[in-house]
């Protein structure tokens, strides 16, 4: 029997669809500059919350509060992620916005401890949750939708632009931080410059909002009515090798991912010796590139197939992780720094350029965002947002390269789950 062909998208097909990816994006992207301020002004506000003499011990303990916002994801991934397998789509993805605004607003307004005394940290603790509940849901559901409105033939160069504007969120993190650091001295910036990031991060939702109202929905009444419909229990049942396979390689690719980009800057100033100011350009001009590098690993994973970039992931990061980390940590020249986190970052594009669309592809779509969301959430959660707190940990017990190996086995892990994935998407095909 010959197979039908489908009919090609007419031009306002592909105007909608790519307006669709845009404002996905554009929300996404503000979502991420929200969750990660605090991780690039950190530096600053530590003092404020954690009043100790030790800098590195200060680090620690707003690494430790980074890491439980973390830890909110997967309850994140499964609210937002049943939400939009019962509501749909465009509803969690409104309602997650609307959260992280009210998480940043309460962290741009908190009293400091001189002024509440232990009730300060306890406040960021409560906000930072929120947040992390919010990116939980985040996630999934973006990576879901942008999965299900990309055209046929180029999913993984349009479902890259999720990471485009993950990343992008980082950078404009990482510039925001950089322009104040230009305009206010170091004590203006520990004693109230550092909010400024934070009021920006709320009034930009309230943007991104508007934006995801105009989105069309991408599921049918007859998906979301269904029985199994954000259902835990049909996850479980009948699609848990997909889950157990997500679960390992998003060990692996957020563990990696948050070692070079949010933890190496201050990897280049507790362990390389550089300012602060030097760390933050090297890592913009880094985040940089990584960000335009998304589309064209996308675009690859078009024409060799998802399975087959995941697998060059997960060998060449295997490779890579201790020679440059074990270099980065006597290097004194900022280009040779920037050369090297570039390598590291084009060998993570592998994985975070398709790591969405590889995701949704192994689920049906009543319970795709909850497939996709929980899974990714709960490897995130436990080590990707762990990545600065055990790497900082081991810093200072003096251990500091037994982090680079333990990045180098979840690599090895990587690698072989990879192995496990199908040639083939086994939902999503580009053939119908």
């Amino acid at each position: 029997m010959t197979a039908v062909l489908p009919l090609p998208y007419t031009f306002e097909e592909k105007r909608k669809r790519i307006f669709a990816i845009v404002a996905a994006s554009s929300g996404n992207l503000v979502e991420w500059f929200d969750f990660y301020i605090y991780a690039f002004c950190a530096i600053y506000f530590a003092p404020a919350f954690f009043p100790k003499s030790d800098p590195t011990a200060q680090l620690l303990n707003t690494a430790g509060v980074f890491a439980a916002g973390f830890l909110m994801r997967p309850i994140g991934g499964w609210i937002f992620g049943r939400l939009a397998d019962r509501k749909g789509r465009k509803t969690s993805m409104v309602v997650s916005v609307m959260m992280m605004c009210g998480g940043s607003l309460l962290i741009a307004c908190l009293p400091t401890y001189a002024s509440i005394g232990a009730l300060a940290p306890l406040l960021l603790l409560t906000a930072r949750l929120l947040q992390g509940l919010s990116v939980g849901g985040e996630y999934g559901t973006t990576a879901t939708y942008m999965s299900e409105v990309a055209m046929r033939g180029q999913r993984g160069f349009y479902s890259s632009f999720q990471y485009v504007t993950l990343i992008g969120g980082q950078l404009l993190a990482v510039l925001v931080v950089v322009v104040l650091q230009q305009l206010l001295d170091e004590a203006e910036l520990k004693s109230w410059g550092w909010r400024i990031p934070f009021v920006l991060g709320a009034l930009t939702a309230v943007v991104a909002l508007m934006l995801r109202r105009t989105l069309h929905e991408t599921t049918t009444a007859q998906t979301r009515s269904s029985k199994a419909a954000g259902s835990v229990a049909e996850l479980l049942k009948n699609h848990k090798r997909a889950l157990l396979v997500v679960l390992g390689y998003t060990a692996g690719g957020s563990l990696i991912f948050y070692t070079f980009t949010t933890y190496m800057q201050k990897y280049l100033v507790n362990s390389a010796g550089m300012s602060i100011k030097t760390a933050s350009n090297v890592m913009t001009a880094c985040l940089f590139l990584y960000m335009c590098m998304q589309p064209l690993f996308g675009a690859l994973s078009d024409r060799i197939g998802r399975r087959n970039n995941m697998l060059l992931f997960g060998a060449l990061g295997t490779l890579m992780v201790v020679p440059i980390l074990t270099t980065l940590q006597s290097v004194t020249s900022p280009l040779v720094a920037g050369v090297l986190i570039t390598i590291a970052l084009a060998v993570v594009s592998f994985y975070t350029s398709v790591g969405g669309i590889v995701k949704a592809e192994m689920f049906p779509p009543e319970v795709r965002a909850l497939g996709v969301g929980l899974s990714y959430a709960v490897g995130n959660a436990i080590f990707g947002g762990s990545a600065e707190y055990v790497a900082l940990g081991l810093k200072a017990t003096g251990h500091e390269s037994y982090f680079y190996w333990y990045v180098t086995g979840m690599m090895v892990l990587a690698f072989a789950v990879s192995l496990l994935l199908p040639r083939q998407a086994t939902y999503l095909h580009d053939d119908h």
